[in-house]
């Protein structure tokens, strides 16, 4: 009899247990409005991946940092070229702004492990313009991290080489 009570007590805690885990799995994946409670922040330097793209390649250094909490927040990310061709002395320099955004958020929201931030920026350089929408999409972490800038029509896929983007 004491065994029979003591195997139905274990699968009752079996199954509980495992409800609450799955409930904590599912409570993470649904995406969820980042509210006053929520603050989404980070900075950092990151190179866009391919650069320039074909058919240069030329590489891309930005600077960025962004901040959400209570409702509102802003970013900001400088874009860096090199003003000497590849392979030459000095090509390593990103001296060259070739663009920056710098806006308001507006709204913000978290998806698991990656936050979507959006909101409107005025733009110089490639994609100049002013009140111009743009959506910033970030994973959480230090180096290895993304950010996926969509502005003016363009899309940006960074990678972080350093610094962080916590939520």
């Amino acid at each position: 009899m004491f065994k029979k009570t003591r195997s139905k007590l274990l699968l009752v805690t079996a199954v509980v247990v495992a409800g609450l885990l799955a409930w904590a799995i599912l409570a993470q994946a649904a995406p969820r409005k980042a509210d006053g409670s929520a603050a989404i922040r980070g900075a950092g330097t990151s190179l866009v991946r391919a650069g320039t793209g074909a058919p240069s390649f030329t590489p891309v250094m930005t600077k960025f940092g962004f901040s959400w909490r209570a409702g509102h927040g802003g970013f900001e990310c400088l874009a860096l070229v090199p003003s000497v061709d590849a392979g030459k002395p000095g090509s390593g320099n990103f001296d060259v702004n070739a663009m920056y955004v710098t806006g308001s958020l507006t709204a913000a929201r978290i998806e698991g492990q990656t936050a979507v931030l959006e909101g409107t920026a005025t733009v110089t350089g490639l994609g100049a313009g002013t009140d111009t929408p743009f959506t910033a999409t970030v994973t959480r972490g230090g180096p290895g991290a993304t950010l996926l800038l969509q502005v003016s029509g363009l899309t940006f896929d960074e990678i972080v080489l350093d610094g962080q983007i916590r939520f």
